[in-house]
């Protein structure tokens, strides 16, 4: 089971790791891997916090975005009913598919 933290306006995946007994936490959103472990909450905190200070120190001395790179194009296959199911839904609230999409996609990932 995996759960989202939010660690300084970043999000990082947590999940737990059975063979060390430790928490593992990994940012995402990150053009490079930056990740930490703790056995409670506030070490994931303490822990997440350094992890992300020394990535994106790390990014400012090499000139290097830190955040991965996103062009705001998304190609999604769906099953054909779905996709009837989601041009009805967008039309009934009196948009197109791909502003409709894009709403409920931004509920989903800040709700």
């Amino acid at each position: 089971m995996n759960n989202i933290m939010t660690i300084e306006g970043h999000k990082a995946v947590i999940s737990f790791d059975p063979e060390i007994g430790q928490f593992r936490g990994e940012f995402t959103g990150l053009s490079g891997g930056a990740d930490f472990y703790a056995s409670d909450v506030e070490g994931l905190r303490r822990e997440g916090a350094i992890s992300l200070r020394v990535y994106l120190d790390l990014c400012a001395k090499r000139g290097i975005d830190p955040l991965a790179k996103a062009s705001g194009a998304l190609n999604l296959r769906v099953s054909p009913d779905l996709h009837r199911a989601a041009t009805a839904a967008a039309k009934a609230h009196g948009q197109s598919l791909n502003q409709w999409a894009s709403e409920v996609l931004a509920q989903a990932a800040h709700g």
